[in-house]
Formats: C-alpha cells, structure tokens, sequence
C-alpha cells in the first residue's frame, strides 16, 4: 500500500466569522477624497447600500500597533457611504495579514457561502431580487441560483465548506449524495484543497449507489464501464480509511514536526553552531536552514 502524505495545513485568508467593529476603530490605509465621491462609481456604491445595506462587508486587519483598533485593507468607498449616512459600526472580514500591497493578490472576495447568506439577509430586508443582482452586477437568474445554493447540502457540510471558495456547481454535484457521504466528501475537498466541479464529480463516481440519493438511476460517469466505476468505488473506500488512520496520527506528527523545527531554529541561531557547521558540514547547514525558512520559534 502507498504511502499518503500528511495534507499541509493551507493558510486562510480571513478568520472564519465576521465581526460588528466601529468604524471610528478602523484607520483607513487610502483617503477617499472630495473628488473620488464626486466619481460615478462612488454614487453607485453609496446608492447600493442604502438600498440594500453592504452586501459584501469591507475587509480590515488587526492593529499589532493598538489593540482594538483596525486597519481597513479593503472597503474603503463602502465605508465612506456608510459614514456620510450617519452609520457608526459595520460587519467586517477580519483579514489574518495586514500587507494592503500584497493583499488584492490572495483571496479578498467573500467565500460563496457567505455570499449566499448575505444576499438572503438583503432578500429578508425586503430588498427585490432585481435589485441586488445590479448591485452585484449580475443577472438575476444567478441570484436565484446563489439564493437556493445550500438546498439539499446537510449542515455539517455547510460548516466544512463556508468559508471555502466552492464553485457552484460543486454543490449540484454534492447534492446528488445523502448525508453522510456529503460530509465524507467536504472532508476530502478540505484535505485536498479542491474544490472544483470536476473533483466532485469524480467522488460522486466514487461514491457507491446507497449512499446517493437517487439510488435507482445507475451512475453514467464518462465513457467508465461499470467495472472501472466500481473499482474507483473500492480505491475510494481504500482512500477514506487511509486518511481516517492519518487523521487520528497527523495531530500528533504535527506537534513532533513543529517541535523538531523549533529546536533546530534555535541551533542556527547561534553563532558558533552556524560557523562550525558551515566549516564542517556545509550541505547539513544548507538543508537546516532550509528547513526553518520563515519559521518562528515558539514563545
């Protein structure tokens, strides 16, 4: 049996809820001038958040300079509008790297879960479904498709995947699975960190016929005969059961890895270890200090 290797633990952009702050505790990182909100697109945005309030919330990063302060890396005419309406405090995307400069290169939208509850808040307000789609700049068809997004996706699935940027169709095709085995494959997509449509097709090929809702209908996955569709469903239990055995290790192996690279932080961090090494061990000294690049010694 090959052996898998441990997933690597895969940096997220923003804490998982967003939190109410007052916008006097947020310092903007650009000025939003007279002349900007004289601009059309400044109006649209004022326009749009009266009419249904901040559809996407702006994005801050905690101050490491004054606690309990905030620094805004995006959002900036948003939050201009809401203060000229008088508002004091806003829900916002707490961002885990203060960098603005490199922030628009990661992720800075909001995951599709989170978009769908934002628009069924806005719908809930009485706000017509015409009218958010022209905020959102989209047609109106896709704001019904976003609205019964989670139709059919058990909850436990919706926690995994929430703040995840799923495509859409990737639910159409967990929504073919019953329960468990929608939590089973969310589980797997985190893992791996995929989430396309094409993944989910092939776990839902992998998946065997009592576990999906309509049970009756034979899977038709491709040009697959039924052989191969069953062989892909017994390398898929294969599958599960290895990640369940590295699940219940992977804690464990983490803390030792962690540990480990600590130690040997601390090593070439004296002097004398680093110029014995680099007179005597030249390639040894390389592979550490490969090992602990951008690693931080635990406090």
């Amino acid at each position: 049996m090959n052996r898998m290797t441990p997933p690597q633990p895969v940096a997220v952009g923003f804490e998982r809820e967003t939190q109410t702050i007052a916008i006097s505790d947020i310092t903007p990182l650009r000025m939003v001038t007279d002349a900007l909100k004289k601009t059309q697109k400044y109006g649209q945005i004022r326009s749009s958040v009266q009419q249904t309030g901040l559809v996407e919330p702006p994005a801050v990063a905690r101050d490491r300079r004054e606690p309990g302060k905030y620094l805004l890396v995006d959002g900036h005419l948003r939050i201009a509008a809401l203060q000229e309406m008088g508002i004091t405090e806003v829900d916002c995307l707490i961002a885990t790297d203060d960098e603005a400069y490199t922030y628009n290169k990661r992720v800075n939208r909001l995951a599709i879960v989170q978009e769908h509850q934002m628009i069924l808040n806005a719908i809930e307000r009485g706000v017509p479904e015409a009218v958010i789609a022209k905020v959102l700049n989209v047609n109106v068809s896709n704001i019904r498709s976003k609205r019964r997004l989670l139709v059919g996706i058990c909850p436990e699935a919706v926690e995994l995947l929430k703040d995840k940027h799923v495509p859409m169709n990737t639910f159409k095709e967990l929504r073919k699975m019953k329960p468990l085995r929608q939590i089973e494959a969310a589980q797997l997509m985190v893992a791996m960190n995929k989430y396309s449509v094409t993944y989910a097709k092939s776990l839902v090929g992998a998946t065997p016929p009592s576990q999906l809702v309509d049970s009756a209908n034979p899977k038709k996955v491709g040009s697959l005969s039924d052989e191969q569709i069953a062989l892909m469903e017994q390398e898929s239990e294969k599958l599960d059961r290895e990640f369940r055995l590295l699940e219940e290790t992977y804690g464990n192996d983490h803390l030792d890895l962690v540990i480990a690279t600590g130690y040997i932080k601390r090593l070439i961090d004296n002097v004398h270890v680093v110029r014995y090494l680099a007179q005597q061990f030249p390639e040894l000294l390389m592979e550490f200090q490969r090992i602990t690049a951008g690693h931080e010694a635990p406090h």
